[in-house]
């Protein structure tokens, strides 16, 4: 690295609060330093120099990094992120002036300084100029798991830190998702954090510890914390689920479902479509149905999009393991348990319904039942958006060649278009597959004018929904991923005067009896 000056900046992790928990390497590092830089809170002594008091040499000069705003409100023009911004940037211009001069300077954190610590803001802004060194600290984290002496993930358990500053829907989801957990920053969070551990069936597992390491630590239960009490410097341990032994269940170890004597139990699976994405295009049979199960199955995206509750079991997957993750829903509801697999759009439009019936074909699986509930497809979403442009015969293709080949597509794309049938494209692009909405569209204009109406609807129903009318031979292929749901009128889709895109129903000489 390339330095203008001669100075040194050295990121000093102090650990959790002991000062017996501080590294030998560290405290060489302070006692040694020409300069002693730390963060202090607004109106607050700062923890990180209490912590390093007895190593600060009395030659140091001290730099102290006063916050001009914690989580209150603030009248910068840029908002409480405008204000530490301006304030990060002055930090910077202080300890530069120190580097210039071929100081060592040294800043105290608290803990690890890059786990949500100030100083990687200082790292920012200052590394790619001035020789940089970092020095771990023991998390507040691990030393929180050593005082309520609870082993916090063991074998195969994930481990995820969580802000408690999430919104709580998503405190719950990750907490659903998750075997062991950390949340820190909590303060006024505590109230939403606690209601989000107990939608995620954890709060029974869960220890709030404050202040750990330092004289005045204490834990107990999170169910029996006072929400009034919670300081900043607190956080919540939730133990790995391999300990808990909820996730250790197998579907073979299930509760049996309740059955009369002489009666064989009675196994079913739903298998629900959720819609393209907005709350508002869930059915209410959909919604109706996930609030009843136990488990849902589903590539990951979809899971997700399900909001929490206690006792809600998730099994999120990737997106070319459908047979499997069929099975393992097939499994669970063969052994009595309430179970949906989900799916984006309508289940049974390239969703996952197919693949349960695949799964099912196992006679393993006999005495299971497979209930499809219909959802809203991505193809009905954007015709509406749209305007009326499959109000007339048409075919639905998917591009993916990764269950056939593309030999089939380009033939079932020839009659498509020979049939002069309007066409919903599925999956038109992808990573891995960059070229074959381009071989396509060469396809279709083959047999289609280069006027041809397309709709290229992307990410509809989303925040970043966006709606493109272009012509067959104006369509930038380049443009396409699979995000977008393509629309190729046939020749009779046409464009009305304010932009909104219809087929009629009828073929022209074909009118009588229209209504």
């Amino acid at each position: 690295m390339t330095s203008t000056g001669r100075g040194r900046l050295y990121g000093v992790g102090l650990g959790p609060g002991d000062p017996e928990l501080v590294t030998l390497k560290a405290a060489r590092l302070i006692a040694t330093a020409d300069v002693i830089a730390f963060h202090a809170g607004v109106g607050k002594e700062s923890n990180a120099r209490r912590i390093a008091a007895d190593l600060i040499p009395a030659t140091a000069t001290e730099e102290e990094l006063r916050y001009p705003v914690t989580t209150g409100t603030t009248d910068h023009p840029g908002g409480y992120v405008g204000a530490l911004a301006d304030f990060y940037e002055e930090c910077a211009r202080r300890l530069a002036a120190h580097l210039e001069e071929g100081r060592t300077v040294v800043v105290l954190a608290e803990g690890d300084p890059l786990f949500y610590g100030s100083f990687m803001y200082l790292h920012d802004r200052l590394a790619d100029r001035f020789p940089t060194e970092i020095v771990p600290g023991v998390p507040a984290f691990v030393a929180a798991t050593a005082t309520v002496a609870a082993p916090l993930v063991r074998q195969t358990d994930v481990l995820t830190v969580l802000p408690g500053t999430l919104s709580e829907p998503e405190l719950a989801r990750r907490l659903a998702d998750t075997d062991g957990a950390i949340i820190m920053k909590l303060g006024r969070t505590f109230r939403a954090v606690r209601s989000a551990l107990a939608q995620a069936g954890r709060l029974d597992h869960a220890m709030y510890v404050e202040r750990a390491s330092m004289p005045a630590e204490r834990w107990l239960p999170v169910a029996d914390v006072d929400p009034d009490t919670v300081p900043y410097f607190s956080l919540i341990v939730v133990t790995g689920d391999s300990r808990n032994g909820r996730r250790a269940r197998s579907a073979a170890e299930a509760r049996p479902r309740p059955t009369t004597p002489g009666t064989t139990p009675s196994a079913e699976l739903l298998v629900v479509g959720l819609g393209p994405g907005p709350d508002d295009w869930l059915t209410p049979e959909v919604s109706a149905a996930l609030a009843q199960v136990d488990h849902v199955v589903g590539y990951a995206p979809y899971v997700h999009r399900v909001p929490q509750r206690p006792g809600l079991q998730r099994h999120a997957s990737g997106n070319t393991v459908e047979v499997d993750r069929a099975r393992l829903a097939l499994d669970l509801a063969k052994a009595g348990e309430r179970v949906a697999v989900v799916s984006g759009g309508d289940a049974g439009v390239f969703g996952m319904a197919s693949a349960v019936f695949e799964a099912a074909e196992d006679p393993t699986y006999d005495d299971v039942h497979v209930r499809v509930l219909p959802g809203l497809s991505a193809v009905q979403a954007v015709a509406a958006r749209a305007g009326a442009p499959i109000g007339a015969d048409f075919a639905v293709l998917s591009l993916s060649d990764r269950l056939k080949p593309w030999s089939v597509i380009e033939q079932r794309l020839r009659a498509i278009a020979g049939a002069d049938l309007v066409l919903a494209i599925y999956n038109p692009a992808s990573r891995s597959r960059v070229d074959q909405v381009a071989h396509a569209r060469k396809l279709l204009l083959e047999h289609r004018s280069p006027d041809t109406v397309v709709v290229v609807g992307r990410d509809v129903g989303r925040a970043e929904e966006s709606l493109t009318v272009t012509t067959l031979g104006d369509l930038d292929t380049d443009s396409i991923d699979m995000s977008c749901l393509l629309l190729v009128g046939a020749s009779s889709t046409r464009v009305s005067s304010t932009g909104r895109v219809w087929t009629p129903r009828y073929v022209e000489g074909q009118v009588e009896g229209r209504v």
